[in-house]
C-alpha cells in the first residue's frame, strides 16, 4: 500500500474505536437540521483524523463534514466523513462508517471505509484493486435490474420533496428484486463493491459521502456515473453505481423519472 492508503486506514480504524467505545453512552445530539444530527463523537472523531493527516501530509488540503463549506481543491485533498450514518449512531444502530478518500488532481487516489460495529475495513487504490480487511473483493455478476438487490438513501430535504423521491423509489420498487435502505451511503456504495448489493442510487450527498466509496466500488470492477450516464462528480448531487452490467438498464429507468426535486408537489407531513 502506499503511504495515502497506509494513512487512510490507520485514520479509520483509530476514529473508528472513538466511534464503537460511543455506541450505548448517552450522547450529546446537536441538531443541524430536525434530520440532520451531529454528535459530540462526531467532532472528537473528526479531530483525530484531521491531526493525522496534518502530521502526515502537511501541504494537502482537507475538506470535512463538520468543517466550513469548503471549495473544490485541485491539488492534493482529503475528504472525510467522520461518521457516515450518525442517526444510526445516535439510536445504537450498528451500522455506521468512517470514510477517509485522498484525492489528487481532481481524481480519488486512494480511499478507506470502516465499519466499526463490524471490523470491516474496505480500501481502495488506484490501479491495485479493493479489498475488506485485506482481501480483494469485486461488485456482483447479477445480468438483469429485475434479478438484483438495490440500496439507496432519502435526502435531508425529504421532508420537503417527498413525492419527488418517493417516485424513484417507487420505480424501482417495481422494477428491481428488492430494496433495502440503510443509512450510510459509504457503505453502500462498499455493499456494491462487495456484490451484497447489486446498485445503489442516492440524491443530494456531498463529497465526503462519496468520495472513498467511488475509489472501492470503481476498483472492484464496478462503474459510479450522474444519473444520465455522465461521469461522476461528487460535487453534484446525484450518483448511481452498481456492478456495471445493470448500469444501462438503470440509466434507461431513470430516464423516465422527473429529473427536477421542483417539478413534484410538495406534500408536507405533520413534522415539528
Amino acid at each position: 500500500m502506499g503511504r495515502e492508503l497506509d494513512t487512510a486506514c490507520e485514520l479509520a480504524a483509530a476514529a473508528g474505536a472513538i466511534v464503537a467505545e460511543a455506541f450505548g453512552q448517552r450522547k450529546e445530539v446537536r441538531l443541524k437540521s430536525p434530520v440532520d444530527l451531529v454528535t459530540q463523537t462526531d467532532r472528537e472523531a473528526q479531530e483525530l483524523i484531521l491531526s493525522g493527516i496534518a502530521k502526515a501530509f502537511p501541504d494537502h488540503a482537507i475538506v470535512a463534514e463538520e468543517g466550513a463549506p469548503s471549495p473544490r481543491v485541485a491539488g492534493p485533498c482529503w475528504y472525510v466523513d467522520p461518521i457516515d450514518g450518525t442517526t444510526n449512531f445516535v439510536h445504537d444502530l450498528p451500522h455506521c462508517s468512517v470514510s477517509i478518500a485522498f484525492f489528487d488532481d481532481g481524481e480519488p487516489r486512494a480511499a478507506a471505509v470502516y465499519d466499526p460495529c463490524k471490523d470491516e475495513m474496505f480500501a481502495a487504490e488506484k490501479g491495485a484493486g479493493a479489498t475488506m480487511n485485506r482481501s480483494p473483493i469485486r461488485v456482483s455478476s447479477s445480468l438483469r435490474l429485475g434479478e438484483s438487490l438495490l440500496v439507496t438513501g432519502f435526502p435531508y430535504d425529504r421532508r420537503d420533496r417527498v413525492e419527488f423521491y418517493l417516485a424513484y423509489f417507487k420505480a424501482f420498487l417495481l422494477s428491481a428484486r428488492d430494496l433495502r435502505r440503510f443509512g450510510s451511503a459509504a457503505l453502500d456504495l462498499c455493499y456494491v463493491a462487495a456484490s451484497r448489493f447489486d446498485g445503489f442510487w442516492e440524491w443530494g450527498l456531498h463529497p465526503w459521502d462519496t468520495a472513498a466509496g467511488w475509489l472501492i466500488v470503481e476498483e472492484a470492477g464496478g462503474r459510479v456515473s450522474d444519473f444520465d450516464g455522465a461521469p461522476f462528480d461528487p460535487w453534484l448531487p446525484r450518483v448511481l453505481a452498481t456492478n456495471g452490467r445493470i448500469h444501462e438498464e438503470i440509466l434507461a429507468l431513470l430516464a423516465t423519472l422527473p429529473a427536477d426535486p421542483e417539478s413534484v408537489s410538495v406534500r408536507r407531513g405533520p413534522f415539528v
